[in-house]
């Protein structure tokens, strides 16, 4: 069962549901324009729109987002043209949004190297005395990274107004939460860090935002951070480049599709009178038609090259990535490199 929806407005109910529905549809079309070569290896989130969603919507504009590869969609909840975080799978320049336009970090791709940052930002913010909040995302695998655990320390220690939004889908790739910490519940994790620990329905839109308003509304008093844990499902792949067939029980997989957000949202809308099957299937279709020819806009912007690569990571070009240097290399005897 969904969270009771009494103390939800039918403005604030579509709300969600639509952005769960733009998030749904720039996934998908992210899948295909993969599939067919036109961006990098992309890493889906299928099954966890109602988490990003919630998120978004819970914290006015002003308050920091730290995304990890997971959540590059969360920009254009906050007003970013899709084709841009498009354009960052592309691997082109394009793809980096306006930081401080839309309050959302860079995407980090290494595992935890989030939640430093947001615990920084928020701290700075208590010491400006200015009413910020600084919300980092993070899967369960990153609960094992020391990243985790040393932004939990310092935040705890210092109080800073930071939620840690922890998707438990219970995959790192291909390793099962079960191999990768003793403690069963994520939540508890916090108790050693001096910090509120909650549990809630990665599945339910409703009830993460409710906990995320929460742990906002704390951070806000003066009272630090929390550590929330939204409890899922990895129901598609890890990435375009995952195969999860290959270590998963796909039949047991089965049993979770059910829970799919978007379709248990829009039947919990219907049943409570707060919206009509047409009017919720109208704005899926208008989701999926608003990104149905972005793909031609991806197309204009050609290939990055290795030097343009080279440019934005090095202050000069490497000696082995220069323009005279990029050629087949000549293996000697032992498989060294010649040349």
């Amino acid at each position: 069962m969904l969270t009771e929806l009494s103390s939800f407005s039918r403005e604030l109910a579509l709300q969600l549901f639509t952005a769960m529905a733009r998030l749904r549809a720039f996934d998908e079309r992210a899948v295909i324009l993969q599939h067919q070569g036109r961006i990098g290896t992309y890493p889906t989130f299928y099954g966890e729109e109602a988490v990003q969603a919630a998120s978004v919507w819970a914290l006015p504009r002003q308050d920091w987002l730290f995304p990890t590869y997971r959540q590059s969609a969360v920009v254009t909840l906050r007003g970013c043209p899709p084709l841009v975080p498009l354009l960052m799978w592309r691997g082109h320049p394009g793809g980096w949004h306006d930081v401080m336009e839309y309050r959302v970090a860079p995407i980090c791709v290494p595992v935890a190297t989030n939640l430093p940052h947001a615990v920084g930002a928020a701290w700075g913010a208590k010491l400006r005395h200015q009413e910020l909040v600084a919300l980092a995302y993070g899967g369960d695998g990153s609960t094992s990274a020391g990243d985790f655990h040393e932004a939990c320390n310092l935040a705890g220690l210092v109080g800073a107004p930071v939620i840690f939004l922890i998707t438990n889908n219970q995959w790192a790739i291909s390793t099962p939460v079960s191999k990768q910490t003793k403690i069963r519940r994520v939540a508890d994790k916090a108790a050693a860090y001096g910090i509120p620990g909650v549990r809630v329905d990665a599945f339910d839109v409703f009830a993460c935002y409710q906990a995320v308003r929460e742990a906002a509304a704390r951070a806000r008093a003066g009272e630090g951070p929390t550590l929330i844990e939204a409890i899922g499902y990895r129901l598609g792949p890890h990435a375009t480049a995952d195969e999860p067939s290959l270590y998963r029980d796909l039949q047991a997989d089965r049993l979770w599709e059910p829970m799919e957000p978007l379709r248990r949202t829009q039947m919990a809308l219907v049943a409570a009178g707060l919206a009509s099957e047409a009017e919720l299937d109208q704005i899926r279709a208008d989701s999926v038609e608003e990104l149905r020819d972005i793909g031609d806009s991806v197309d204009a912007y050609p290939p990055v090259t290795i030097e343009e690569i080279a440019a934005t990571v090095h202050r000069e070009t490497p000696w082995g990535l220069r323009p005279d240097r990029l050629r087949e290399p000549s293996w000697g005897a032992r498989g060294g490199a010649v040349g």
